[in-house]
């Protein structure tokens, strides 16, 4: 797929994400969102892709929503009972995001691994969109805030359930209480980022590529138990772990992995039905 909005590159296994508004710091328009969430949409269906990377045209990774949405909550055009907001919180994901959060949660349902390369900025939504990926490669100029506060809302686009995961309790609502913008290296240093990087998009593809060379049965596993460990008591989670390997024992890819470090050669493996 490909639009004005967004573009999907794909190579060797690995989707290429890019939003691509770069003269509005790819800020989330009507056009931009419905991209973002068709792409989600179409890799989720895609076998082969075994990894995602997500990025910004032109420097930016994402201002947010457009500010023409907010004018329309000021005139009262969106609102609870309005037809297109009642469509969207009804339209609701396997996990309960509705339409607005699948912009980000979407990618955290995805089952193939996913890489935000975040610089720039990633405010609100953007940042939303960066949480939901799985791991977080940014620049240390990198500008990260949640803003929703200072138009009068909470962040709804799924980013306080993946803040949570990430960050301890006060430290996420210091974040969201005082829309505090922060760098690169401060969102590494409190959790909220993977790693500092110079070249985010380059670090997270060549990730990405690694990670596509690897059994896709066993990375969409991982990435399955790893996602439930913070919603089940340990003793489920330990039973998942197991269920998980042994569901791979024997199956034909992972065989392929043991064979081919045996044999010391380049693995070839099937891409999951």
């Amino acid at each position: 797929m490909s639009s004005e909005r967004v573009s999907i590159d794909r190579k060797g296994g690995v989707a290429h994400v890019v939003l691509n508004r770069p003269e509005k710091k790819n800020a989330l328009d009507a056009e931009m969102f419905d991209g973002v969430l068709s792409a989600a949409r179409e890799l989720r269906e895609d076998g082969s892709v075994r990894a995602v990377v997500l990025s910004g045209a032109g420097g930016d990774f994402s201002a947010g929503l457009d500010v023409s949405s907010l004018g329309q909550m000021a005139t009262g055009e969106l609102n609870p009972e309005s037809d297109s907001i009642k469509d969207a919180t009804a339209d609701l994901s396997r996990e309960g995001a509705n339409r607005a959060q699948q912009l980000a949660w979407s990618w955290h349902e995805l089952p193939v691994p996913v890489i935000a390369a975040v610089e720039g900025v990633a405010l609100g939504g953007g940042l939303h969109i960066a949480l939901g990926a799985d791991i977080r490669f940014v620049s240390p100029d990198a500008r990260l805030a949640f803003v929703e506060i200072s138009w009068g809302l909470v962040p709804d686009l799924s980013g306080t359930q993946a803040l949570r995961r990430l960050v301890p309790l006060d430290v996420a609502k210091k974040l969201i209480f005082s829309c505090e913008q922060i760098d690169g290296r401060k969102a590494v240093e409190l959790g909220l980022a993977t790693e500092l990087s110079d070249q985010p998009v380059e670090d997270a593809l060549t990730l990405a590529y690694t990670i596509a060379q690897k059994s896709p049965d066993a990375i969409r596993a991982a990435k399955k138990v790893l996602n439930e460990s913070a919603l089940v008591p340990v003793a489920q989670g330990l039973a998942n772990e197991m269920a998980a390997s042994a569901g791979l024992m024997g199956g034909r890819n992972q065989i392929e992995a043991v064979m081919s470090k045996l044999e010391r050669r380049e693995a070839n493996f099937e891409d999951p039905a």
